[in-house]
């Protein structure tokens, strides 16, 4: 009988694999995750050695996770196919920085550097495939299609199958290879480089924060401060996500986190299945725009737009207290209207004992905001982070020892312990890494392919006449483009390619300011997690919940509506972004609130009680007046809308009904 057991990745159950393998993984993970800390705090490494390297490892990583055989055991034909594959995810790590001289001094690319190009390419495609499935390879293959077709190029028989505006010269394989392979455009680009640097150490940090207990502390904290209220769970899942979201970065991971516990109990309290499963996907999907981590976006988001990573994290907390606030409201509707009731309190933690078992959870975090504050990098900052949450755990557990009396075999168990948790956050924090960092190296193929080719000029041209120059009707093609591609792409990786295409058309010829459009792109890049059919995050919380993935999708998508309404509000009132005068900026944030209120009225027909129906429809002009560019139609929709929940105010208090 085969030694086996299981290792889990981050968001999915991998194979049963030989605990040999899972001793390399553990080992190539930890590794990695040093390797990182020492080029974060210690000694900064340029982009042709930091970034070959971190690929090459996360290319190894990949493929002791994922068999070429997918569940079942590798056998000898499944090692000899990673093997190979393992070997030249170690020669791609290798080859550019032990041969950066001979690379830069060459006038023209060498052959072999061509041939291990070309190889660096294939084996990224096929660890993206492995990693994060088949949309992200189909899409890479694309593009290096689209570089191939023209009259010059290896393909041009494609031309003919092209749109005129969509034609180029195209492009030889020696020439695309030494794009994307051998300068810092293409795979070791933007993308990579953010993903290996700040993204990692941030990934890193919420790895150390969940291994020594931090998503617990937050879970409980939210219980204690919402579980007596009317639909507490789902309050609790509201602010537990945005706790835990803002430090892991995955909108999935958040719901397996946070959804084990919330879930069940939103069951037990009187919601179905999946309107439960739904409201955690709702609320863990807000966990990536929530500060101060944002997942990987805000990382990528300041490199693309030059914005300091303390302003992006600034201007971001209304928008997603907003967005938590519409979930939440959202929740207490639902649970008047079906009269549920709170948790007894003898039944909750309280929130004094709460913190004073886990206050120390909350050092890093004031930590971190500090020293972004003061103006440290991203990644130092995270790697001071991460010294803070293990110098914080420490402390608890120091003091723990000391209060239980101090013995030889106690102090022994307690260093085993924390040397234990130090390795297993190292390893979870490159697991954890892995498909973001596979996503970002895919998208570098596109952005050297979409700069090789001067695709981005053309495709903002086809938006431009597909919209007729209506910015409305082109903010529309963005969202169907982001559903699109979110049905195939993680949320990291559909915000890089969209800002790519779309980005220039939205700044250049539509006048939406720079950091709006990459902030509006970067929201609507969520979707895909809770808009059917493909609604991973919504999957995720039907799973739990024993419940229909595809009603729970639906039921997620009507709480994340904020996701939508949102940034469509900062596109016609940019002052709640980049600020103004301060009336301004304060009716701006006063009518977003009232929008946000009103719709939410109008979706569930009801707010302080029933809505009638002509109330609901007269509501949807007043939100519409709201997002219009005039203060006098802003001021007429704002009326209209307070005069509609004021009656429904009067209404509920003449006749108090049961729910």
């Amino acid at each position: 009988m085969t030694d086996t057991a299981t290792a889990p990745t981050p968001e999915e159950p991998g194979p049963d694999q030989p605990r040999l393998v899972l001793k390399a993984i553990a080992v190539v993970g930890i590794a990695l995750s040093l390797f990182q800390l020492y080029a974060a705090g210690l000694q900064p490494l340029g982009l042709f050695f930091q970034r070959p390297i971190h690929l090459g490892f996360i290319l190894v990583l990949t493929f002791l996770i994922y068999p070429v055989t997918g569940k079942r055991p590798r056998g000898v034909i499944g090692w000899a196919v990673d093997g190979a594959l393992i070997a030249c995810g170690v020669l791609a790590g290798y080859w550019v920085p032990a041969n950066i001289d001979a690379i830069s001094n060459a006038i023209i690319p060498r052959n072999v550097d061509v041939v291990i190009g070309v190889i660096t390419v294939l084996v990224v495609l096929e660890a993206a495939r492995r990693a994060i499935g088949l949309g992200m390879t189909i899409i890479g293959l694309v593009f290096i299609l689209y570089a191939f077709a023209g009259n010059r190029g290896e393909l041009p028989f494609l031309a003919d199958l092209m749109p005129g505006i969509l034609n180029h010269r195209g492009y030889t394989l020696d020439r695309l290879a030494s794009q994307l392979t051998l300068g810092a455009e293409g795979i070791w680009g933007l993308p990579l480089g953010v993903a290996a640097t700040f993204i990692f150490v941030f990934v890193l940090f919420g790895a150390f924060l969940e291994v020594t207990g931090a998503g617990k502390f937050f879970i409980d904290l939210a219980y204690a401060a919402t579980g007596r209220q009317r639909g507490g769970p789902a309050k609790a899942a509201v602010i537990a996500s945005a706790g835990m979201g803002s430090i892991s970065g995955s909108a999935i991971a958040n719901v397996v986190t946070t959804g084990a516990f919330t879930i069940p109990l939103m069951k037990r309290l009187g919601y179905r299945p999946a309107q439960a499963g739904g409201i955690e996907a709702a609320a863990s999907t807000g966990g990536q725009i929530m500060p101060p981590l944002m997942g990987a976006g805000a990382f990528l988001m300041s490199e693309f737009t030059r914005v300091p990573y303390i302003d992006i994290v600034l201007i971001s907390i209304f928008p997603a207290v907003l967005y938590f606030g519409a979930v939440y409201l959202l929740v207490h509707i639902a649970a008047v209207k079906q009269g549920m009731k709170g948790i007894p309190a003898a039944e909750l933690p309280k929130v004094r004992e709460v913190l004073a078992e886990g206050w120390h959870f909350l050092l890093p975090l004031v930590a971190l905001v500090w020293l972004l504050v003061v103006g440290y990098s991203p990644m130092r900052v995270g790697f001071y982070a991460i010294v803070a949450v293990i110098a914080a755990a420490v402390l608890r557990a120091t003091l723990r020892f000391l209060a239980e009396g101090p013995t030889a075999a106690g102090l022994v168990a307690l260093t085993k312990a924390g040397v234990e948790k130090t390795l297993a956050a190292l390893e979870l924090g490159a697991r954890n890494a892995v498909a973001v960092s596979m996503a970002c190296a895919v998208a570098g193929i596109v952005v050297g392919v979409v700069g090789l080719t001067g695709l981005g000029l053309k495709f903002s041209a086809m938006m431009l006449a597909f919209s007729g120059g209506n910015l409305f009707l082109a903010l529309v093609l963005v969202v169907i483009a982001s559903l699109i591609l979110g049905m195939g792409l993680p949320v990291t990786a559909a915000y890089i390619v969209l800002i790519i295409l779309v980005g220039p058309a939205l700044t250049s010829e539509f006048g939406v300011p720079l950091l709006i459009a990459h902030l509006v792109v970067f929201w609507w890049s969520q979707d895909s997690n809770v808009t059917p059919p493909v609604a991973l995050a919504g999957f995720a919380g039907a799973a739990i919940a024993n419940a229909s993935p595809m009603e729970t999708s639906v039921q997620a998508w009507k709480y994340a509506k904020g996701l939508y309404l949102i940034p469509l509000f900062m596109v016609y009132n940019p002052s709640i972004i980049e600020g103004g005068p301060v009336p301004l900026v304060l009716w701006n944030g006063f009518i977003v609130i009232l929008a946000l209120v009103a719709f939410a009225a109008a979706l569930e027909g009801w707010l302080f009680g029933p809505m009638p129906v002509w109330q609901r429809v007269l509501l949807i002009p007043g939100v519409v007046g709201i997002f219009w560019r005039s203060i006098p139609i802003e001021m007429a929709g704002a009326a209209l809308i307070l005069v509609l929940l004021a009656l429904n105010w009067l209404a509920a208090r003449r006749n108090p009904e049961p729910a």
